[in-house]
């Protein structure tokens, strides 16, 4: 009998402490909510590893000189493009979900470059675009990882100059997981140049409007947890594509050349 009595006690205080996890799991969301909406800040992502300081505060400076652009030597990659050994290699990182659009908008920007230099494998595509600014030629070379295929992360990330983290602006899920996008490719690469980009503005803004305000206040609070610029594109339409790439070129080269704030709903949103 006392054996008996012993077993209703537990188990009545082993629900006890149950629902008092519970309860305390739901008051701490709601605390959690309640910052957000109060401060614009998400509490669960202010932590996030920070960018390395070299590379985030780096503001672009004109350039009296007229000399060729540089770039440090510890993101320069030893590929020798059509055996030019006067080029100058980068390698940009495209990461985010499947079925963002991240594949479109790299063909975009590569455009007629596209049959010559592409490579694609299970799971991640590369392309080549090559250019000149100032005389020096310059490739970017560009990981588009697959996003049912993360193994890929460390191998596209080690190296690479900037890191593009994308979302559908159309799906919150997306964005959500850019957070943790950005988190594997920070274990791997602690000095590249962040961006997030939401993709697919043209259905973007169909949308009502007070979803809109919901999608750009929450990926401007993301934007900020990972020290990044966002920028809000289309590859239909090729909206800030090419922007994109030239403000990465004016970061890396310290080229005078900046992008204009927008923060206008119904506008491709830009915010650093």
């Amino acid at each position: 009998m006392t054996h008996i009595c012993r077993r209703i006690i537990d188990v009545n205080v082993w629900r006890l402490v149950g629902r008092v996890a519970f309860f305390r799991r739901i008051f701490r969301f709601l605390w959690e909510r309640i910052l957000v909406c109060s401060s614009g800040k998400d509490p669960r992502y202010r932590r996030l590893p920070p960018l390395d300081s070299s590379l985030a505060e780096q503001k672009s400076v004109p350039d009296k000189s007229g000399e060729a652009p540089r770039v440090p030597e510890s993101i320069l990659l030893d590929v020798d493009l059509d055996g030019d050994s006067d080029m100058v290699v980068l390698k940009i990182s495209l990461l985010g979900d499947c079925q963002i659009g991240k594949t479109s908008f790299m063909t975009k920007y590569v455009g007629n470059d596209e049959e010559q230099n592409y490579l694609q494998m299970t799971g991640l595509t590369l392309m080549d675009k090559v250019f000149s600014v100032r005389g020096t030629k310059i490739a970017f070379n560009i990981w588009d990882v697959g996003g049912d295929q993360r193994f890929h992360v460390p191998i596209a990330c080690k190296d690479a100059a900037a890191i593009l983290i994308m979302f559908d602006l159309t799906s919150r899920c997306t964005l959500n997981s850019a957070v943790e996008w950005y988190r594997q490719a920070r274990k791997w690469n602690q000095t590249a140049i962040p961006i997030l980009i939401g993709t697919k503005f043209d259905d973007f803004v169909q949308i009502p409007v007070h979803l809109q305000w919901a999608i750009v206040r929450q990926a401007r609070v993301y934007a900020r947890a990972m020290n990044a610029t966002l920028f809000f594109s289309s590859a239909t339409h090729n909206i800030n594509v090419n922007k994109i790439f030239k403000f990465i070129t004016a970061k890396l080269f310290n080229l005078p050349w900046t992008v204009q704030r927008n923060l206008t709903i119904g506008e491709p949103i830009i915010d650093y």
